[in-house]
C-alpha cells in the first residue's frame, strides 16, 4: 500500500514550495482612499514607489462627474492606470495615453488610480518620486 502516503508526501511537497518562495515575489501595493466631497474637489498626494511596488488610491464618484488626474514624477518609465470597480478593462492607461486624464465618470461607483513603473525600469530596481493631483468635480 505504497499509495497511503502520496497524500502525505504531497502536502509536505507544497508545504516546501510554500516556505520556499522567495519574499520579493509578492509585490508591496500601497493602497490609500482619498476622499474628495461633492462639488469641486481636489486632493494632492506624494509618494515613492520601487520596482514592482505600485501605489493604489481609490476615489468614489458619481456618474457625470469629472474626474480629473494629474503624475508629475522623476522617472519617465512612471505612470498610472485608471480602474472602474467591477471592470477588467483599464478606464485609462497611462503607458499609452499619458500622465495626464479628465473625463467624466460613467457610472457611480469606486475609481482606482494605480500608479507603477513600467516593466524596464522595475527590474532595474528604479524609484520613483511623484506626486499625483486627483480632483473631481460636478
Amino acid at each position: 500500500m505504497p499509495y497511503r502516503h502520496l497524500p502525505m508526501r504531497a502536502s509536505l511537497l507544497l508545504a516546501a514550495l510554500i516556505f520556499t518562495t522567495p519574499a520579493w515575489s509578492a509585490d508591496p501595493v500601497h493602497k490609500e482612499t482619498v476622499a474628495l466631497t461633492a462639488g469641486t474637489s481636489a486632493h494632492s498626494v506624494k509618494g515613492k514607489i520601487k520596482g514592482y511596488a505600485t501605489a493604489e488610491y481609490t476615489v468614489t464618484g458619481k456618474a457625470g462627474q469629472t474626474l480629473s488626474v494629474k503624475l508629475k514624477t522623476n522617472q519617465p518609465s512612471n505612470y498610472f492606470n485608471i480602474r472602474q470597480a467591477g471592470h477588467d478593462d483599464a478606464l485609462f492607461t497611462g503607458s499609452s495615453s499619458g500622465n495626464s486624464y479628465q473625463a467624466k465618470l460613467p457610472a457611480d461607483g469606486e475609481y482606482t488610480v494605480q500608479v507603477y513603473l513600467m516593466r524596464n525600469a522595475a527590474r532595474r530596481n528604479a524609484v520613483a518620486a511623484y506626486t499625483l493631483d486627483i480632483g473631481l468635480r460636478d
